[in-house]
């Protein structure tokens, strides 16, 4: 089986795993997939924004149901809570579309809001508006990388694989640096707990 044919036959429901979590890197590679005719364009928008919505939705059902057992368990996400609190109000529709797009945020936004009580049908309207603009944003991304790629080197099918593990290794080390900042090593700290364990050495 060929490269082309993987795509078109695994493609939808690897869209629809890596939306349901944070998939920026697989909806990339599907709008680069459905340039090149492997998928459909509206499948890749459709199946993109039901996953990431559902995605959002169960993690919102979490957070409602166990918010503050899980945010006394987990101080990190406790902080991020706090951070959005002061934002809920007159403007969490704009956060709750605007958490999509912030690195992150995607398990943790949903959480917070669902332990701080935003209403649900209020989530769950603007959370499918912003798994809409999102999909179309990144997959779109996707589309006309591949319609550049196919302008600056003409035809791609003898590329393609290179391009889409590219992109992929692209994605994934992108990834990789942001959680390492998020995430800093133990001799990167800066925080009182470190600091007190320099001293004891």
């Amino acid at each position: 089986m060929d490269f082309g044919s993987l795509v078109s036959q695994h493609g939808y429901w690897l869209l629809a795993l890596g939306c349901f979590l944070e998939g920026e890197t697989v909806l990339l590679l599907a709008g680069l997939a459905a340039r090149s005719g492997y998928l459909s364009p509206v499948g890749v928008l459709a199946g993109a924004t039901v996953a990431a919505a559902a995605g959002d939705q169960c993690f919102y059902w979490i957070g409602r149901s166990k918010g503050p057992a899980l945010l006394q368990r987990f101080p990190r996400l406790a902080g991020r809570a706090a951070s959005l609190q002061a934002r809920v109000g007159r403007h969490d529709a704009w956060l709750i579309v605007g958490l999509r797009f912030a690195w992150g945020m995607r398990v943790a936004g949903p959480v917070a809001l669902g332990a701080m009580r935003v209403p649900a049908p209020r989530f769950a309207a603007f959370n499918l508006f912003g798994a809409l603009l999102w999909a179309a944003a990144i997959g779109g991304l996707g589309w006309f990388a591949g319609l550049a790629a196919e302008r600056i080197l003409g035809d791609l099918r003898h590329l393609e694989l290179p391009l889409f593990a590219a992109v992929a290794m692209a994605g994934t080390l992108a990834w990789w640096i942001r959680r390492r900042r998020a995430h800093p090593r133990p001799e990167h700290r800066r925080d009182g707990r470190w600091e007190r364990r320099r001293e004891r050495r």
